[in-house]
C-alpha cells in the first residue's frame, strides 16, 4: 500500500525535474547553436556600392530640411483648409495643431505656437524658399548619386519585382511580427531564407521611394516655373493639384524613415552594417543580385 501510495508523488517528482531540466536545456541549447553559427565559415558578399552608402545617409538630413522649410512654406497659402473658425480665419489645421499643443508646454492659447516654436511661421516665406531650394538642388544631386551608384554595383536589379514577392513578403511580415515576442521569450526565431539582397518588403519600398522621391521633384518643378514649364503643370491637372502631390509625397517619404529603422533593427546588424561597410555575411556562398 505504501508503494503504490507514493508512486504518483514519485511520477510528479519526475515532471517537475525533467521539466526544470528543459527549461535551463533551453537557453544552453540556443547559445550553443549561436555559437555553432558563428564558427561557421562565412561567404562576405558585396552589397552596396560605395555611391550608393554615400547617397543612402546624405538623404536623411537633406530629407528632413525639406520638409522643415516645406512647411514653412505651406504657413503662407496653406492647400489643406477647413472652414473659418474663431481664432482660425484661414482654416489652416496646422494652427488648430498649435492651439492644442501650446497649452501642454506652457504657450497659452497661441495658435502660432506650433509654427513660432519651430521657426516656421510669419516672416519665414522668403529664407524658406531660398533654403528649400538650396536643399532641393542637393537632394536631387544626391538622387542622381544614388542612380549612378546602382548602375555602376548593378543594385537596380536587385530592386526589380519577381514572382516570388507575395509570398516571400507574407513570410517577412510573420516573421517581422514575431521578432519583439521571441526576443522578449528568448527563444529562436529563425530569419525567412533570402535569396537576395533584399527581401520582398524591402525591394518593394527601395522600388517605390525613388519613384516618389522623382514625382516630388517634378511636382515642385511645376509649381516653381508655372511659366516656363506649363506643360509639366498641366500634368497634374493644375497648381493647386500639384501641390497636393507634392505635399502626400514628402509626407510619405518623410514617414518611411520611422518603419525604414524599425524594420532594419529587426532585420539584424548585417542589414545596417552593409550600408556603412558595403558587405554582407548572411548569405553564404550566394549572390547578392
Amino acid at each position: 500500500m505504501t508503494t503504490l501510495s507514493s508512486t504518483p508523488q514519485a511520477g510528479a517528482d519526475r515532471m517537475t525535474t525533467a521539466a526544470a531540466s528543459a527549461r535551463r536545456a533551453t537557453p544552453a541549447a540556443a547559445r550553443a547553436a549561436r555559437a555553432a553559427r558563428a564558427a561557421e565559415p562565412v561567404h562576405v558578399a558585396h552589397k552596396h556600392h560605395a555611391l550608393v552608402r554615400l547617397s543612402h545617409w546624405g538623404h536623411v538630413p537633406l530629407l528632413v530640411g525639406l520638409i522643415v522649410t516645406g512647411l514653412a512654406i505651406y504657413w503662407a497659402a496653406p492647400v489643406f483648409r477647413h472652414a473659418p473658425a474663431p481664432g482660425n480665419p484661414r482654416g489652416d489645421y496646422l494652427w488648430d495643431l498649435g492651439r492644442a499643443l501650446a497649452p501642454l508646454f506652457g504657450g497659452g492659447a497661441n495658435s502660432n505656437w506650433f509654427y513660432d516654436r519651430f521657426s516656421l511661421g510669419p516672416a519665414q516665406l522668403a529664407s524658406a524658399l531660398r533654403l528649400h531650394w538650396l536643399l532641393a538642388y542637393l537632394y536631387m544631386a544626391c538622387g542622381l548619386v544614388y542612380v549612378l551608384g546602382l548602375v555602376r554595383g548593378g543594385g537596380w536589379r536587385a530592386l526589380l519585382p519577381r514572382a516570388t514577392d507575395p509570398a516571400e513578403a507574407l513570410a517577412m511580415i510573420r516573421f517581422y511580427l514575431g521578432a519583439l515576442p521571441a526576443a522578449l521569450a528568448r527563444r529562436p526565431h529563425p530569419h525567412p531564407v533570402i535569396a537576395g539582397k533584399y527581401n520582398a518588403l524591402q525591394r518593394g519600398a527601395y522600388f517605390t521611394m525613388p519613384l516618389l522621391g522623382l514625382l516630388v521633384v517634378l511636382s515642385g518643378w511645376a509649381m516653381h516655373h508655372v511659366a516656363t514649364l506649363g506643360a509639366l503643370e498641366r500634368l497634374f491637372g493644375n497648381y493647386d493639384n500639384a501641390r497636393v502631390v507634392h505635399f502626400a509625397c514628402m509626407a510619405v517619404l518623410g514617414s518611411f524613415m520611422v518603419p525604414h529603422v524599425v524594420l532594419v533593427a529587426a532585420d539584424g546588424f548585417d542589414t545596417f552594417r552593409s550600408m556603412v561597410t558595403g558587405w554582407s555575411t548572411r548569405l553564404k556562398g550566394a549572390g547578392h543580385e
